[in-house]
C-alpha cells in the first residue's frame, strides 16, 4: 500500500526524521490560513505517482492568496491519471545539496538494501550506476552504526552533516522494520543551512502486514479508471503513453508493451482482458480504452479459451453502436481466427498474424511514422 506524501512525513517525524514545517489543505481557504502561518511555501498537490512537478502539481509562493489559487487550481483536477482531493502547503526550503536515500527490498538478494546517492532531486534511475551506494544488510544484527557511518562516507559528507544524514538513515531503517515496509524513501534529502531535512517522502506498505498496523490509513491506490476496470474484473494498470493496449493474457500483455516500447512507441496502459472474456466484458474492455483518448488502440488476441470470433464481435459491437474514432490494430491468431478474420474485414479491419507487426504499425500510426 503506498502513503500519500503528506502521511509519509508524519511518519517521518514520528521516527525523529526532520520535515519541512506545514499541513494539509482540502480547500483553498485552508491553504491560505497554512501559508499565511509560514510564509514562502511550495503547494504541493497529493497523488500516488511522481513527476507531479512537470505536470503542474507543484508551485511555489509568498503571498496566501497566491497560495489559495494554486490550491483551487489543482483541488479536483486530474494529474497523471489520478484526483487530487488534497495539497501539502509547507515550507519552501532554502537547497544547498540533494541526496537521495532509500531502503527497500531486494528481492533477488532476499535482504533490505540502502541505496543512497550524491545526486538526489532527479529520477533516481537515471542515475549512473557509479554515483550509486548499494549496501545490503542482514536483518539479524540490523542497521549497524558503522555501515550508516560508511554509507555516508560515499556520500562524500563529513562533519555534522554526516551524522544528521546517519540519524536519519538509522531512523528510516527502524521505520522500515517497525511498520514492515517495502520501501521507504527520500528525495531530495537536502541540506538547507546547517540542517538537513527529508523535502520529499514515498513509502510503501507490504500489504500483507496491514493487519498489525491498524493505525495506519488506508489508501486506495487505484486511479478512477484502474477502479472501473477492477469492478469489470479485469487487470489493468494506466501508463504514461499513448497507444492502448488489450491482450488475452499477462505475459501476451507484457510481450506487447515491450514490442511497443522496442519500436519506438509508448504504451498507455497494460489491460489482461483474461481468458475466456465474451463479448459483453470484451466490449466494455474497448470502451475502457477509448475513455483515455488514446492516439491508437493495439489488440493482441492468441486465442485459447478466449475465442477470435468473440473479439472481432465485441470489437464491432463498440464500432457500430458507441464508435471508435482511433486507428485499431489488431493481431488476431488461434480459435475460431478465420471466423474473426472475416468479422472484421466486414468491419474494414484486416488483422495481423504476428504480434510484432502489429505493433510495428501501432507505433507508426501514433507517432505519425516519425520513428
Amino acid at each position: 500500500m503506498k502513503l500519500f506524501e503528506y502521511m509519509g512525513k508524519e511518519l517521518f517525524a514520528r521516527y525523529g526524521i526532520p520535515v519541512p514545517e506545514g499541513g494539509v489543505a482540502a480547500t483553498a481557504a485552508e491553504a491560505a490560513e497554512i501559508a499565511g502561518k509560514i510564509g514562502s511555501v511550495v503547494v504541493k498537490s497529493q497523488i500516488l505517482s511522481g513527476k507531479r512537478g512537470k505536470a503542474g502539481g507543484i508551485g511555489f509562493t509568498e503571498d496566501p492568496q497566491e497560495a489559495a489559487e494554486l490550491a483551487s487550481r489543482m483541488l479536483g483536477s486530474e494529474l497523471r491519471g489520478f484526483t487530487v482531493d488534497k495539497v501539502l502547503v509547507e515550507q519552501k526550503l532554502k537547497i544547498d545539496r540533494e541526496f537521495y536515500l532509500a531502503l527497500t527490498v531486494d528481492g533477488a538478494a532476499r535482504k533490505p538494501v540502502i541505496l543512497a546517492s550524491a545526486f538526489g532531486g532527479m529520477d533516481i534511475e537515471d542515475v549512473p550506476e557509479e554515483h550509486m551506494v548499494r549496501m545490503h544488510l542482514d536483518v539479524t544484527i540490523g542497521l549497524q552504526p558503522f555501515v550508516a557511518r560508511e554509507v555516508v562516507r560515499r556520500l562524500g559528507v563529513t562533519g555534522d552533516v554526516a551524522r544528521q544524514i546517519s540519524a536519519i538513515l538509522s531512523g528510516l531503517y527502524k521505520m522500515f522494520v517497525e511498520l514492515d515496509a517495502e520501501l521507504v524513501e527520500i528525495n531530495p534529502l537536502v541540506i538547507s543551512g546547517d540542517k538537513v531535512i527529508a523535502a520529499d517522502a514515498k513509502v510503501t506498505i507490504d500489504d500483507d502486514a496491514l493487519f498489525r498496523h491498524k493505525d495506519l490509513p488506508v489508501v486506495e491506490e487505484r486511479t478512477e479508471a484502474e477502479k472501473k476496470a477492477h469492478e469489470l474484473g479485469l487487470s489493468y494498470v494506466e501508463l504514461d503513453g499513448d497507444i492502448a493496449v488489450m491482450a488475452n493474457g499477462a505475459g501476451i500483455t507484457m510481450a506487447t508493451l515491450d514490442l511497443i516500447q522496442y519500436y519506438g512507441g509508448k504504451p498507455a496502459n497494460f489491460l489482461d482482458a483474461g481468458g475466456g472474456a465474451g463479448v459483453e466484458p470484451t466490449a466494455k474492455a474497448l470502451e475502457l480504452l477509448l475513455s483515455k483518448n488514446p492516439k491508437a488502440i493495439l489488440i493482441n488476441i492468441f486465442g485459447g479459451i478466449t475465442r477470435c470470433d468473440d473479439v472481432a464481435n465485441a470489437f464491432a459491437y463498440v464500432k457500430q453502436n458507441i464508435g471508435i474514432p482511433v486507428p485499431v490494430v489488431i493481431r488476431l491468431v488461434g480459435t475460431n481466427e478465420d471466423k474473426g478474420r472475416e468479422i472484421l474485414r466486414e468491419n474494414g479491419i484486416e488483422a495481423y498474424k504476428f504480434m510484432h507487426e502489429a505493433a510495428a504499425k501501432a507505433v507508426e500510426i501514433a507517432t505519425g511514422g516519425r520513428n
